[in-house]
């Protein structure tokens, strides 16, 4: 197995519902804990979707019940400021290893 094969896994998918109930797939690009705190993250990025979507990130807080996934909006800003934050530290860290 060559480290290119490594290193490649199966994207996760998750499917959300849009405002008309209509399901959308995203793929999940991150998920992380913030210090300090026991809330998990995720960073997810549309599938499919027109140009002026094509690079947003969308963050979401979650908890898994065994197999199911409940997400929650990030309506808080401090909270946001954290998020965003610890993923931008992340995906630096991530680019240097490259």
């Amino acid at each position: 197995m060559t480290k290119e094969e490594m290193q490649y896994e199966e994207p996760e998918i998750i499917y959300i519902p849009d405002e008309e109930g209509n399901e959308e797939e995203f793929e999940v690009i991150m998920k992380f804990e913030v210090d300090g705190s026991d809330q998990k993250y995720m960073m997810v990025v549309p599938l499919i979707g027109n140009d002026e979507e094509e690079d947003e990130v969308y963050a979401f807080r979650y908890e898994e019940d065994g197999d199911d996934l409940k997400l929650y909006t990030i309506e808080d800003e401090e909270e946001w400021n954290m998020v965003e934050e610890t993923f931008n530290t992340l995906l630096g860290e991530l680019e240097e290893q490259d």
